[in-house]
């Protein structure tokens, strides 16, 4: 008796449970669809500032002895700048924006008539403004104003080696304008292919969307990493160039970059150099590294910042840095030197082949 009375509980449990199972499935709502992945908001940036002294004694006022972007002032403690930047991303869609403040970012802002960039014009620059969307796992779109990616040094200091910057990236573009698709066909190759803005480092085209740009991105092997760019416009000119950086070691690293730049169209001239970039790490503190570069200016019109059109150039940078934490002390010495007499003596009249200046600089990333 104790047995059927057992077995009849346990069918009318089953059946109680298979019922409401299936009221559950019917008549509940369905549960809501998951949130999509997101990322914290990230705030980054840094904060710089330099002392340099020029050997010629030459003064900011009659221009730099060697004309490349920034550290220009001459025998003073000056800035630099501070950079910060926020980006964020929800499932597919991200966004990232950047903004410089100081001299630094105010050398690349708003270009004058002669082709120089007026520093009184305003007191920032938007480094990065761009959205982005993965269409696919392999497949991003972005949008918007973004750091070029042509070259090897950028404009912010805690992303160089080098505090001084070479001939190559000031005369290449710092930011392009426009709409870009890349594909990942894995992660040891990928291809970037975009339309841009006619001008260089401007929001708005002057004219139209006419600059096309290519990136094709290959990992050799392990810690080798190569890019190979092309741009070309009509108002923007046409530069090829290579990028490649080898950690060879965990202490040695090789870096290379090399170029070669047309001027746009009804005008002649442009660049062409290379520039070889060797780091050692002495300890997990400090670490050694050079710039060997070659620069020569095309025989035209264009203006480009560097010798005389026709002339050349070669640098040699020795660079130091001393890391604690957060903060980069850099003390470097530099010596650019030529056949041709393309850098002035302290009396901003008289020419000579070489040009040397020592720095110091600090720099603090967040």
């Amino acid at each position: 008796m104790k047995k059927s009375l057992l077995f009849l509980s346990l069918l009318t449990s089953a059946t109680l449970l298979s019922k409401a199972q299936d009221t559950t499935k019917a008549g509940a709502p369905p549960p809501p669809p998951a949130a999509p992945a997101s990322t914290p908001l990230t705030v980054f940036g840094s904060v710089d500032a330099y002392y340099k002294y020029d050997f010629s004694g030459l003064k900011t006022a009659a221009g730099s002895n060697i004309p490349t972007s920034f550290a220009n002032e001459q025998n003073s403690v000056s800035l630099g700048m501070i950079d910060v930047g926020v980006k964020k991303k929800v499932g597919k869609a991200s966004f990232l924006g950047e903004l410089s403040f100081g001299p630094r970012g105010q050398s690349q802002s708003i270009p004058t008539a002669a082709g120089t960039y007026d520093e009184t014009n305003n007191s920032f620059h938007i480094q990065n403004l761009y959205l982005s969307y993965d269409l696919t796992d392999k497949l991003n779109l972005t949008g918007g104003y973004m750091a070029t990616f042509i070259g090897y040094e950028v404009i912010s200091p805690a992303g160089n080696f080098n505090y001084s910057t070479s001939y190559l990236f000031t005369n290449g573009p710092f930011q392009n304008a426009g709409l870009k698709a890349t594909y990942a066909f894995s992660d040891r190759v990928s291809l970037m292919a975009g339309i841009f803005n006619d001008k260089w480092n401007l929001y708005q085209s002057n004219k139209s969307v006419n600059t096309f740009g290519a990136q094709l991105m290959v990992v050799p092997v392990k810690n080798w990493t190569a890019y190979l760019n092309f741009i070309s416009g009509h108002e923007s000119g046409t530069e090829f160039d290579v990028t490649t950086n080898y950690q060879i070691s965990t202490a040695f690293k090789l870096g290379l970059n090399g170029a070669t730049f047309s001027a746009p169209s009804g005008t002649t001239g442009g660049f062409s150099g290379v520039a070889l970039y060797p780091q050692l790490a002495v300890s997990p503190a400090v670490t050694l590294g050079l710039r060997g570069e070659y620069f020569k200016t095309k025989a035209g019109d264009y203006a480009t910042v560097g010798p005389a059109p026709g002339k050349s150039v070669t640098g040699l940078t020795a660079t130091l840095n001393f890391k604690s934490g957060p903060l980069t002390v850099i003390p470097e010495v530099r010596l650019d030197h030529n056949k041709d007499k393309v850098f002035l003596q302290s009396d901003h009249v008289t020419p000579t082949q070489s040009a040397s200046q020592f720095l110091i600089a600090a720099v603090y990333a967040f």
